[in-house]
């Protein structure tokens, strides 16, 4: 028989209680809930750490952060030596591929996402470029590509706020993945969707929940940024409905292992107040905490 394919899909701060599933109550994600109905709904699962990079490298290398190399938010590369999911899988046959985030490599590093396993990459390496939604450039393997978007004042890794806001990183980026499945569909594929969303953009302050539209809560009696926070779960809700029916589509759905699950608790930046919608449910604390809000995640298979 064919070996299965796998899918990780990593959202980024996305909190315990974001999800119906899980218990909310206001923001709206009916293609997770279903995932949890017709598969398997985990209460006690743990992110690697409180915070992007050192969770991300956990959850790539199978180390805990006492021997993962990434153990902190820094500018720190992984090693040839270093050993990834994607180069687990590579040597049985599988194509590998990453979209999204990585934050475990720079440009120019032995940690590239295509030096570490992956035959195909877009998105972001860096997590401080990722706090842009409309970023001037993403990087395509090794190589940036420019986008539309004008961002003034830009920071060495692309960090900054955009002025002229064209193309939205994230629906770029699940183009990309959808694609990877169309044409990978007829041999074992990994592919590594590692959203952006609800992660804010730090750098635009309580403007920073950056999404095209606020969609079903346009009209609701609620703050900007938590329009634009439900906005953006609802976002990775229905872009993992695409996924689903792309899957099914190809006749590769019952042959296919999905996880998703979030690198950490939620956060209060970008101006997002995570008790308004009780991000972190039944638990204590957030994003940086130790306590189980900032460590216990949704994990649905």
């Amino acid at each position: 028989k064919r070996l299965p394919n796998i899918v990780i899909i990593l959202t980024d701060d996305m909190g315990y209680g974001d999800l119906g599933c899980y218990g909310q109550k206001r923001i709206k994600t009916p293609h997770l809930d279903r995932m949890a109905t017709e598969g398997t709904r985990f209460t006690q699962f743990y992110a690697g750490s409180t915070v992007c990079a050192p969770s991300r490298c956990v959850l790539m290398t199978g180390l805990h952060l006492g021997h993962c190399y990434i153990r902190g938010n820094g500018k720190i590369n992984l090693r040839p030596s270093d050993v990834t999911v994607a180069e687990v899988v590579k040597p049985a046959g599988y194509a590998t591929g990453l979209f999204g985030k990585w934050g475990l490599g720079h440009e120019g590093s032995d940690g590239i996402p295509t030096r570490q396993g992956f035959d195909e990459f877009f998105g972001y390496l860096d997590q401080h470029h990722a706090h842009n939604y409309y970023p001037s450039f993403l990087i395509q393997n090794g190589k940036r590509v420019k986008l539309a978007n004008v961002v003034p004042k830009e920071g060495q890794w692309g960090q900054g706020v955009a002025t002229k806001k064209v193309q939205y990183s994230h629906d770029l980026i699940m183009q990309h993945a959808i694609n990877f499945v169309d044409v990978h569909k007829d041999k074992p594929f990994f592919l590594y969707l590692a959203m952006t969303p609800p992660h804010a953009n730090n750098e635009a302050r309580n403007k920073g929940m950056e999404i095209p539209d606020y969609g079903i809560y346009k009209d609701k009696d609620w703050p900007e940024p938590q329009k634009g926070t439900a906005a953006m779960i609802s976002r990775i809700d229905s872009d993992m409905g695409l996924l689903f029916e792309r899957l099914k589509k190809h006749g590769i759905d019952k042959n296919t292992i999905v996880f998703f699950t979030s690198d950490n608790g939620p956060h209060a930046e970008g101006g997002n107040n995570p008790n308004f919608f009780d991000s972190n449910g039944p638990l204590r604390g957030i994003k940086r905490a130790l306590y189980e809000g900032g460590i216990r995640v949704p994990f649905i298979v």
